[in-house]
Parts: structure tokens; C-alpha cells; sequence
């Protein structure tokens, strides 16, 4: 399963696979080749294509797998199926990769390229806001990556507001947001994206015991980050 939003992604990559095969295929069998096609007359103005095409031809050659791209975008967008038992008291990770930093309240989480980019809800409420900021595309794991572009979901929960932040990176500059303001989640739905890798933080309320350490692996929707004192194994 590819996650919402990236099948355009993966639909143009399969394009240009299917594009480069046909004319490496057409090359191999010397099928309107460069050297077939200075046989024959060329009209006004088309060196310019048969240039491209030589370019083409040059690039297929020294170029091994060229469906590798495909391949990319989808193991990069996969979706695993999560099935979330609701956890009234814990809190879940919002997003897969490792915990980067816990400041006070509010615990980071660092995806890499690697990781399934989906982002989920840590806890079952009602969407209160979703506001987007402008900013910079700093490296997601520094300090200074606060001031990077980001999204804030705010939600109300029966144990307070949770705030989940998506932020932008110095590759993934694309934040997809599925939640709108007034949208009843559940714990472990898919509430957004970010491509290309990033860092998700999450603000844990009162009364609940962060229960994750820096360099600990977490995965949406599964992972319990936080949990209540008299919480049930």
C-alpha cells in the first residue's frame, strides 16, 4: 500500500522507467537509431531532437537499473498496514524513526530515508487547529531546525491538548497534513506525511511518564512513548 498523496510520485517515476526501457530496447535491437536515422533526410529545425535522442541513447548506455527510481519511491512512500489497539492510557509515537531529543514535555522524533514516512495520531481526539509556518530547511536533527517550516496539528484529547509538529528538513521540503480543524480521530489514524525524511515532536500532557530514551526506535501508531502511572502492560 502507497501512502495518500504519493501516487503521482510513483506514477511519473514508472513513466520515465517505462520511457527509458522502451528506448534502451529500441537501441539494443537498432531500432531508430542515431546512425539509421542520419540515412535519412531531416526537415528544418529537428537537430535539436536528434540531439536529445543521442543524449537519451548516451545515458541509457552508461546508466545500469534506471528502474531503480521506481523501486525508490515506492519502498520510500510504502504504507504498512498498523493495527492500533486503543491505549487510553499512552501515549503513541506520531511518526516511525528514532527519538532525537526529549525537551521538557516534548519528545523528537527523527525519521530517516528509510523509515515509512506516514504520520499518525498519538492519542484519539478532536483536531482543534492545523496551522502551517514558513521557515528555513535546516537539518532536521540540529537546534536551529525549529525555525524550519513546519505544521502544528493541535488536539483535544480526554487527557488535555496534544500538539503534533511536522517539520521540514533540508530534503524533505514537502509537509502533507490529512487532518482538517474539526476532524474526530482516532488513536494510530494517519493524520499526514512528510517526504523525503524529516522530524515529527510531539507535546506529551500532564500526568502521563515519558517512557522512551534518546536514541530509542519507534513506529507509528505502536511504539508507546508515554504512559500514566497505573498503566496496564
Amino acid at each position: 500500500m502507497l501512502a495518500k498523496g504519493s501516487h503521482s510520485w510513483v506514477f511519473t517515476a514508472s513513466l520515465l522507467t517505462i520511457a527509458m526501457g522502451f528506448m534502451y530496447v529500441t537501441s539494443r535491437l537498432q531500432i531508430f537509431t542515431v546512425q539509421s536515422m542520419l540515412d535519412v533526410p531531416l526537415l528544418g529545425g529537428n537537430t535539436f531532437f536528434l540531439s536529445l535522442f543521442s543524449g537519451w541513447q548516451i545515458f541509457l548506455y552508461s546508466t545500469f537499473g534506471f528502474g531503480l527510481l521506481t523501486v525508490f519511491f515506492v519502498f520510500f512512500f510504502r504504507d504498512p498496514k498498523r493495527d492500533s489497539t486503543l491505549c487510553k492510557s499512552c501515549i503513541l509515537a506520531p511518526a516511525d524513526g528514532k527519538i532525537s531529543d526529549i525537551r521538557g514535555r516534548k519528545v523528537c522524533i527523527f525519521m530517516n530515508l528509510n523509515n515509512v514516512h506516514v504520520n499518525r495520531a498519538p492519542f484519539c481526539g478532536k483536531v482543534l487547529s492545523v496551522k502551517h509556518f514558513k521557515g528555513s530547511y535546516l537539518p532536521a536533527f540540529t537546534k536551529d531546525s525549529s525555525r524550519n517550516e513546519r505544521t502544528n496539528i493541535q488536539l483535544q484529547t480526554s487527557v488535555g491538548k496534544i500538539e503534533v509538529t511536522q517539520i521540514a528538513g533540508f530534503l524533505a521540503r514537502r509537509i502533507v497534513t490529512y487532518v482538517e480543524e474539526g476532524d474526530e480521530i482516532l488513536q494510530g489514524e494517519k493524520i499526514g506525511m512528510i517526504r523525503l525524511g524529516s522530524r515529527v515532536d510531539v507535546t506529551i500532557p500532564e500526568g502521563f511518564d515519558i517512557c522512551v530514551s534518546k536514541g530509542d526506535k519507534v513506529y507509528a501508531g505502536d511504539t508507546k512513548i508515554a504512559k500514566t502511572p497505573h498503566h496496564e502492560r
